[in-house]
C-alpha cells in the first residue's frame, strides 16, 4: 500500500506527500497495516528529507511508496498553514514510535530494534521493558554500511525475518532508513517498518531531546546544534537552508490549484 492508496488525504512538501493525520488517527492506520498482514512502511518527513529529496529520486521513490507517510517538523506545519491546508498536529518518529510501543504491549506485538550505535538499541529496549513488562522486543545493531554489503544485508534481513516481528523500527538516518525499508518492502512479509532516526537514542538518554517549548516554536534544530555542531552544522546550516526555495515553490503550486 502507498500513500496513494489509504482513503487520508494527503499534502505536497516539495518533491514528497505527507497524510493529514492526526498521531491517534496515524496509529489507527498502522493498527490497521498490523492488523492486514500485508506489511508496509512508515516515513517521517522533515525540513531535511524535503530537501534531500529534491535531489534523490531513490529517496523520492522510497516516499511514494510508503504506506503512510507522517509530517515532522514545526517549519513544515507552518508551510501547510500558508498553504491554506494545515495539518493537524507534529507527529515525530520520537513521537511517534512510543505510541507505538504502547500499542504493541497491548496487543502483544513484537518489536524488531534495527540500528543505532552498539548497546543503544539494549538500553532502549531495557527502558521500554521496564515501563511495559512482558513486552517482546529483539535488538540488533549492524556494522556500519551493511546496507551496501549484500551478503551481510541479506544476513540481517534473513534474522528480521526469521523472528517475525509486527513492526519493525530502523534507527538509521535519512535516507539509509528510508531506502532500506524500500528495498525490502516485498521481503519482509508482515511486518510494517517505521524509520526512527535518532528515536532509540533518545529513548536510551544517549541524546537528549529539546524542551518543548523549543519544539513548539519551531526552534528544536538549533537546540541539536548546540548539543551536537560538529554532526549537524553542515545540515542545520548549509544543506537545509534551501526549504525557503522548495517552500516558495510549493505555496505556489497550491495557490494554482485553488
Amino acid at each position: 500500500m502507498n500513500p496513494g492508496d489509504l482513503a487520508v488525504r494527503r499534502l505536497r512538501l516539495g518533491a514528497i506527500y505527507a497524510h493529514v493525520l492526526t498521531a491517534a488517527e496515524a496509529l489507527g492506520e498502522l493498527e490497521g497495516l498490523v492488523s492486514r498482514g500485508n506489511g508496509g512502511y512508515v516515513v517521517t518527513p522533515n525540513v531535511d528529507h524535503v530537501v534531500q529529496a529534491e535531489h534523490s529520486e531513490a529517496l523520492r521513490e522510497s516516499y511514494a511508496e510508503a504506506s503512510l507517510s507522517l509530517v515532522d517538523g514545526q517549519p513544515l506545519l507552518w508551510l501547510s498553514k500558508m498553504m491554506g491546508d494545515p495539518f493537524p498536529e507534529k507527529i515525530s518518529g520520537s513521537d511517534f514510535v512510543p505510541l507505538v510501543v504502547e500499542r504493541a504491549a497491548e496487543r502483544g506485538w513484537r518489536l524488531f530494534f534495527l540500528g543505532a550505535a552498539e548497546g543503544v538499541g539494549d538500553r532502549a529496549a531495557e527502558v521500554l521493558r521496564n515501563q511495559h513488562p512482558g513486552i517482546d522486543i529483539l535488538v540488533h545493531s549492524p556494522s556500519f554500511g551493511f546496507e551496501q554489503d549484500p551478503d551481510e544485508c541479506a544476513r540481517v534481513l534473513d534474522m528480521i525475518r526469521a523472528a517475525e516481528p509486527q513492526v519493525l523500527v530502523l534507527a538509521l538516518g535519512c535516507p539509509k532508513q528510508e531506502l532500506l525499508m524500500h528495498r525490502w518492502r516485498n521481503e519482509l512479509g508482515a511486518t510494517v517498518a517505521i524509520g526512527a532516526g535518532a528515536t532509540l537514542d533518545f529513548i536510551a538518554g544517549n541524546v537528549s531531546r529539546s524542551p518543548t517549548w523549543m519544539s513548539d516554536v519551531g526552534l528544536e534544530w538549533l537546540y541539536r546544534l548546540a548539543h551536537e555542531p560538529r554532526r549537524l552544522a553542515h545540515r542545520y546550516l548549509v544543506r537545509d537552508t534551501e526549504i525557503v526555495r522548495i517552500a516558495w515553490r510549493t505555496l505556489r503550486a497550491a495557490k494554482a490549484e485553488r
